[in-house]
């Protein structure tokens, strides 16, 4: 039976708001006054009939159209997930968990912030095919910093995306595996791991000689088959299927990890991410998804 779960954005101090009475108005139109029922989240919920696939479609637009309108989140689901159909919660770091891009801010402690981000910038958005490459070349204008640099970043810059402890609490809850895999940094990775609570990690290594960044990785690169792989190698070990787990992140670099899992979830993404996504998260934080689970 499908449902249309609505969450509200963010406000003032990054906690969620309530939602607009003019878009629960909107989503009681188009679903002809169908059940809704209030969470104590503030997301609401509506009970559907079953559609047909036209509806549906019509629905989907009709909800895009709100969600922007609004500015709220909006999901249509076959039925509520459930935690016990997942085995693995995977997520993207940068961007996705926290809410900088750490090699940028790297760059910033020796004035080439604007040169490594429109690097960033354009292998998020596909433009650059070879993340690898494009990685090697962002890598290598940090060459001379000194190690000192990462803990900086850590403790000025780096914040968490809202909700996302939440989030991961109740996967481990719920006895899913939480895995962190990134294209970023393992001193970071770490840090994140252990405030968040993820149970796995897998990232970049930097070459660090005499205290200082060399310029180059240690190790193969965490590009978007690497991603996908340790995906699939953590369900493996658990005896699960690749379509138990959970994806959830924000650039190109993501959407391998994505394709092959049964929930994708685009947070904060550059649009072409978040066509191919299962669902998305434009206004809200990360506890969003806890919205969609019974």
């Amino acid at each position: 039976m499908p449902f249309i779960v609505i969450s509200p954005a963010l406000r003032a101090h990054q906690h969620r708001g309530r939602l607009p009475a003019a878009a629960l108005a909107a989503v009681d139109a188009i679903t002809d006054k169908a059940e809704r029922r209030m969470r104590s989240s503030q997301a609401a919920v509506w009970k559907l009939p079953r559609i047909s696939q036209s509806r549906r479609q019509i629905l989907t637009q009709a909800l895009h159209e709100l969600a922007r309108l609004h500015q709220v989140d909006t999901a249509l689901l076959n039925a509520p997930y459930r935690w016990n159909d997942f085995s693995v919660l995977a997520m993207d770091m940068d961007s996705t968990v926290i809410t900088i891009e750490c090699i940028d801010e790297i760059a910033d402690f020796c004035g080439k912030k604007d040169e490594v981000s429109a690097i960033t910038e354009a292998a998020m958005r596909g433009e650059i095919k070879d993340y690898a490459e494009s990685l090697r070349r962002r890598v290598a204008l940090l060459a001379g910093l000194p190690e000192s640099v990462l803990g900086e970043v850590i403790r000025y810059r780096l914040r968490f995306t809202p909700g996302v402890k939440e989030l991961v609490s109740a996967a481990n809850a719920h006895k899913v595996h939480t895995l962190l895999v990134s294209g970023g940094f393992t001193q970071f990775t770490d840090f994140v791991a252990e405030k968040i609570g993820f149970q796995q990690t897998r990232s970049n290594t930097l070459e660090i000689i005499d205290g200082k960044l060399t310029g180059r990785l240690i190790g193969k690169i965490v590009d978007a088959s690497v991603k996908r792989s340790t995906v699939a190698a953590a369900c493996r070990r658990l005896g699960a299927n690749p379509v138990r787990a959970i994806a959830i992140g924000d650039g190109a670099n993501d959407l391998e990890m994505m394709k092959h899992s049964g929930l994708s979830v685009a947070h904060r993404a550059k649009p072409a991410v978040a066509a191919q996504a299962m669902q998305a998260i434009a206004y809200g934080g990360l506890d969003n998804v806890l919205d969609w689970f019974e």
